[in-house]
Order: C-alpha cells, then sequence, then structure tokens
C-alpha cells in the first residue's frame, strides 16, 4: 500500500470512529409523517436544536441512537439565537461536551440524524471565523463560524466536531442557506435561562421599522444616508410613551446608528431593561431627540 493510501485509510478510520462516537449525541426529532430534524443531547435529560427549523408544538416524539422512541417536551426558545431545548420524559446518557476552538481552514464534521436515528455525517473545512456578532432578532452570538459545507435540511441541529473530536457547536442555515455554527459558548450561556425561565429576556422598544432612505435635504443635518421608519408603534410601548409618532425616521438610539437594523437590536438585550436612552429622528424636516425607557419585550 502506498504512503497516500495508508493516509487516507487511517484518515477514514479516524472519521468513521468520530461518527460513531457521535451517535450517542444525536436525536431525530419528528415534526411530522415525513419530516423530522436533528437534535443534539446536551445533558442527560435535554436536547437543543434550531430554534428556526423546529415546528410549533410543546411535546415532540424524538428517535435516539439506536432506533429507541421516547418524547420530549418544549422546554425554552430563544429565537435570537436560535436555540430551542427540550426535556426527556427518560434522561440519556451522554459524555460532557468538550468544547473547542477553530481557525478558518480547520477540517470539521458535520453529524446529522436520518429518520431513523442513525447519524449521518459530512466532511468540510472552516470557511472563516469572526469575533462575535449579533443576528436579526438581536441575539448576541460568540463567534461567527461560517462552513464550507452541504447540509440537508433534517441534519440542521446537529452537532459540529473539529478533527481532534471537540464540540464547535450546533450546525445551522444563515442566510441563502449557508452554513454556520451556534458555538458552544452560546448554548451554555443559553440553554441555563431557557431552562430557568423558558425564554430569554429582551429590551423592547415597541415599534415596526423599516429602511428608508433619508431625503436629500435633509442628509446633511441627519449625518447619514439612511434610517428606519416607525411603521407602527404599540400603545402604551416605550416608544409610544416617549412620544415618537408613525412616519418619524429613527436615525440613532443612544448615539449608535441605525443605519443597519442590527445597531438596533445589539442594544436591546436583557441589560438594556430599565435603560433610558436618546432616540434621534427625524419629523417634518427637522431632527428631534426624545428620551425612551427600554422594557422588556411582552412575551406575546
Amino acid at each position: 500500500m502506498s504512503e497516500q493510501a495508508d493516509i487516507l485509510t487511517q484518515l477514514s478510520t479516524a472519521l468513521t470512529r468520530r461518527v460513531a462516537s457521535a451517535n450517542s449525541r444525536i436525536v431525530t426529532i419528528r415534526l411530522s409523517a415525513d419530516r423530522h430534524l436533528t437534535g443534539m443531547l446536551w445533558q442527560p435529560e435535554i436536547v437543543v436544536t434550531s430554534e428556526q427549523s423546529i415546528s410549533r408544538g410543546d411535546e415532540f416524539e424524538v428517535i435516539t441512537a439506536g432506533g429507541t422512541t421516547t418524547t420530549a417536551k418544549i422546554i425554552g426558545r430563544d429565537p435570537a439565537t436560535n436555540i430551542a431545548a427540550l426535556r426527556f420524559v427518560q434522561p440519556a446518557s451522554p459524555a460532557k461536551p468538550v468544547a473547542s476552538a477553530t481557525q478558518a481552514g480547520a477540517l470539521v464534521l458535520a453529524v446529522g440524524a436520518n429518520a431513523l436515528g442513525y447519524a449521518t455525517a459530512r466532511l468540510g473545512i472552516v470557511n472563516a471565523v469572526e469575533p462575535e456578532w449579533y443576528s436579526s432578532h438581536g441575539g448576541r452570538i460568540d463567534q461567527r463560524i461560517v462552513l464550507d459545507i452541504d447540509l440537508a435540511r433534517n441534519e440542521e441541529g446537529g452537532p459540529v466536531f473539529d478533527a481532534a473530536g471537540g464540540l464547535l457547536g450546533m450546525s445551522t442555515f444563515g442566510p441563502r442557506r449557508q452554513v454556520l455554527v451556534i458555538p458552544t459558548a452560546t448554548i451554555e450561556r443559553v440553554v441555563p435561562s431557557l431552562l430557568k425561565d423558558g425564554r430569554i429576556a429582551r429590551g423592547w422598544l415597541g415599534v415596526a421599522l423599516r429602511p428608508v432612505a433619508v431625503p436629500d435635504a435633509l442628509g446633511d443635518m441627519a449625518g447619514q444616508p439612511s434610517g428606519l421608519m416607525v411603521m407602527s408603534l404599540s400603545d402604551g410601548g416605550p416608544a409610544a410613551s416617549a412620544g415618537i409618532f408613525a412616519g418619524d425616521i429613527l436615525l440613532s438610539v443612544d448615539g449608535a446608528s441605525t443605519r443597519r437594523m442590527r445597531n438596533l437590536t445589539a442594544r436591546l438585550g436583557a441589560d438594556s431593561i430599565g435603560r433610558k436612552v436618546d432616540l434621534r429622528f427625524i419629523r417634518s424636516g427637522e431632527v428631534m431627540s426624545r428620551l425612551a425607557t427600554i422594557t422588556e419585550r411582552p412575551t406575546s
């Protein structure tokens, strides 16, 4: 056997072992008769999966490795970080996850689950690693990890491992079906709050917004070419109570430009609740400002 063939054989054997060991960490979440989603066993009684892809409901049939069928109940959802947590009726026994860091170019193994609860595998590389970022819903993700890998829709929500077997986090789809990783650090931070409260508290201004261009005549005064137009307000919400009207163009929140929606949602985390913020906006051809007190986002 040539040296090259020997190396490939060793790699193949190592990958097979990694996937076999991952079987105890994945589950199949049955969404309907012909649809399922992968879940990752996080604790003996807890499964985490993609919040954006699990259907609405309180209880799901779950198939564990070897085809054992049981049930699990939703105990918390956080659309902002795309994490949903379920609790098993009968606890399983996964190994404790070993967190791992990565860098661009590193080999990764994304594991999913098929309809019978057995592992599927995708081999690829890390396309990019960037600092923490905020989702469009305002969730703080500890790192932006982009994978150069194809993933079937039912494989979303499974574990992603590095070449040494360390857990990078949970696979998920980003914009244009780009495959991202919700890092282990983010899951470790979010899951305890979901177990305790079923949700993550976040700040709220009580406005529906849409990106718009700032009128040319007001560009110099506004100091930016675009903002967020207030389309509607919640009665008694922070923005309405501060004197904001539908049609106002929001330019900044506490000095942070609203040229991008994420600049706003990033400032509405749990620590923002109760804080007074300066809202700078355009109304009737003038730039104005009001103080608003951020409140907790309603549960419904």
